[in-house]
């Protein structure tokens, strides 16, 4: 090997030390949740992050376009799964029923993901700068609905049954998850399922029961 390739071979080795062979988006999201658990979300910052996962700020930003991003994960993904299961639905069943599965279904996570999933609803639902955030992924979350509820009534998404559809479910959901972390509950499919099917009994069916 020549002085120059073994230069080469140098600054390689010293461009690559202290980095992961590969990283993934997941290993980003773990990294930044630990940090946000920890120290707080508003106080850590994308360096930091960064950092912590042996990484570039810019290769951040290639996973993720900005910290609040992360907490929500694979919302993207699951939003498009849950218009798929409702567009999929046979024509003739309940409305209702369709709605109640389709979030059950689409809200079905590895028990290994679940620690990271309450850290997740625990700081989506308690930082304020979350909080505002998550208007934008609520109603992009209400417009699958309401396109849905929509066609099955012969309206359109902006009319007041889709739309009070749409929110409502939207608050089911929520209580649903927000209770499964308050509470460390073990199934999160089942309080979903629940908080549904009270809603579509009007609040007065048996599981109003305790």
């Amino acid at each position: 090997m020549s002085r120059e390739d073994t230069t080469g071979a140098g600054a390689a080795s010293e461009a690559t030390r202290g980095r992961r062979p590969s990283t993934s988006r997941q290993d980003v999201a773990r990294a930044a949740l630990d940090l946000f658990s920890r120290q707080g979300f508003d106080e850590t910052t994308v360096d930091e992050i960064a950092t912590a996962v042996g990484v570039s700020r810019r290769t951040f930003f290639r996973y993720f376009e900005s910290k609040a991003d992360v907490v929500w994960g694979e919302f993207d993904s699951e939003l498009l799964r849950l218009e798929s299961a409702l567009l999929a639905a046979r024509d003739d069943e309940p409305m209702m029923d369709v709605l109640r599965r389709a979030v059950v279904t689409t809200n079905l996570f590895d028990p290994r993901d679940l620690a990271e999933l309450r850290i997740r609803i625990g700081l989506i639902s308690t930082v304020p700068t979350l909080v505002a955030h998550s208007a934008v992924r609520y109603a992009d979350w209400c417009e699958v609905v309401a396109s849905f509820v929509a066609a099955r009534v012969g309206a359109t998404p902006i009319d007041l049954v889709p739309q009070t559809v749409a929110r409502a479910a939207l608050g089911a959901a929520m209580a649903a998850f927000t209770c499964w972390a308050r509470f460390d509950s073990d199934d999160l499919g089942g309080e979903v399922d629940r908080a549904f099917r009270l809603l579509s009994s009007g609040f007065e069916d048996e599981a109003l029961r305790f």
